[in-house]
């Protein structure tokens, strides 16, 4: 079964064009080599309202898998994890369990997963690297979780 999967890249130096997003398109190649289908890729600024704006449009009538790549640090603009808790319905812990544990860096991360209806939502790293570790720590779960999702019974 193929799965379907949106990227969103949040970075306000790589909205006003002062930096080039290197995570999102790293992660949206990773996905698509594990045989997703990647639907949109879309940059956001930092910020709660931000970042909850766009996940809420991205998870409406969808079914598969956000996401989000920056602002999972401590940084005075980071607040993916506010933005994605905001919008969430149902936590789903382990997720972020596994990433932290991914790399050397990996707990520095913030970032936390969820289900919104029918979308599994994911935080990751900002840098291409701790992208690429902490969505690597969670690829093998990823199709029984959206099959789940989908009402498909796990075989």
């Amino acid at each position: 079964m193929t799965y379907q999967a949106k990227v969103l890249t949040v970075s306000d130096s790589v909205v006003r064009g002062e930096r080039e997003d290197e995570s999102g398109p790293a992660v949206a190649r990773a996905l698509e080599e594990a045989g997703f289908d990647v639907l949109e890729r879309t940059l956001v600024a930092d910020g709660v309202a931000s970042v909850a704006g766009d996940l809420v449009r991205m998870a409406s009538a969808f079914t598969g898998l956000v996401v989000t790549t920056g602002g999972t640090g401590f940084g005075p603009r980071d607040y993916t994890p506010e933005g994605t808790a905001e919008v969430i319905e149902r936590l789903a812990p382990g997720f972020g369990e596994l990433m932290r544990r991914s790399g050397p860096m990996a707990p520095l991360s913030r970032g936390i997963a969820g289900v919104r209806g029918h979308a599994l939502v994911i935080n990751l790293p900002g840098s291409p690297r701790g992208a690429l570790e902490c969505l690597g720590a969670v690829m093998d779960l990823l199709p029984h979780a959206l099959s789940l999702l989908a009402g498909e019974q796990p075989h």
